[in-house]
């Protein structure tokens, strides 16, 4: 009955609000290195528009004129850095997934649908959070950092799911939280369930084959804000994610 053959999923933003982990990460490695950056939630919500981590320091480091000129290679060793405050944080605090996920990663493995994890975040990263979540066992494919040369907005890293998965245009869903995702996903011929999140709100998601605040749960079904069931509530399952496969291809 259901002909998706992939579910595809970003990670920071989609699966959790693991945003704030970040921005505290990186605040405290730039106190450990003497630099006079401080990211608050405004700035970090402006630099997100620029994916991956290093690309991030890197752009603010030359926006910031008091800063001293990194090489590469302490940029990347300040990455690591920020990566092992990053794990410490998550391990000691735990994460809570957003409303819907597990539900939904759980229809799918149980129709026997494969899922994908294709995220900017580091594989470091990316292993730990699902360990953490526990959702390890759920994704037999994960494409973590820097797996393909460009990031998104780039395809590359949905072209590759595409590639390993077996996939045609269309034959597979991602969920997303971001403009970039979005962009990169909708490049790779995939259709997009936009839900944004704490950081990503205020981005332009008119392009997105579906748009809601969070996938929903029975005793709480997500307002559909754009796409299938626009101005009713939904709870975003396999059947609703058929929708959303139709409605691309019109």
């Amino acid at each position: 009955m259901v002909g998706m053959k992939a579910l595809l999923l970003d990670l920071d933003g989609t699966l959790a609000e693991t945003e704030e982990f970040h921005r505290e990460a990186f605040n405290r490695t730039f106190a450990r290195w003497g630099l006079p950056l401080f990211w608050d939630q405004e700035a970090y919500a402006r630099l997100l528009t620029t994916p991956g981590g290093k690309e991030r320091m890197a752009r603010a480091l030359a926006e910031c004129p008091a800063c001293p000129s990194l090489t590469p290679e302490e940029v990347a060793r300040l990455h690591r850095e920020k990566g092992e405050v990053f794990a410490e944080l998550l391990r000691t605090q735990g994460v809570a997934l957003r409303p819907g996920v597990r539900r939904l990663l759980e229809e799918a493995r149980a129709a026997g649908i494969p899922l994908a994890l294709c995220t900017t975040a580091s594989p470091e990263s990316a292993q730990l959070f699902l360990e953490v979540t526990g959702l390890s066992p759920f994704f037999s494919l994960v494409l973590a950092g820097e797996v393909v040369p460009r990031k998104k907005p780039d395809p590359g890293i949905y072209l590759l799911a595409r590639a390993r998965l077996g996939l045609g245009p269309g034959e597979g869903v991602v969920v997303e939280d971001s403009q970039s995702g979005l962009l990169a996903a909708l490049g790779a011929g995939l259709p997009v369930v936009a839900t944004p999140s704490l950081y990503t709100r205020g981005q332009d998601f008119r392009r997105a084959t579906a748009l809601l605040p969070h996938l929903g749960e029975p005793s709480a079904p997500a307002p559909v804000l754009q796409g299938p069931w626009a101005g009713e509530r939904v709870v975003v399952d396999l059947a609703y994610l058929e929708e959303v496969r139709a409605w691309w291809s019109t």
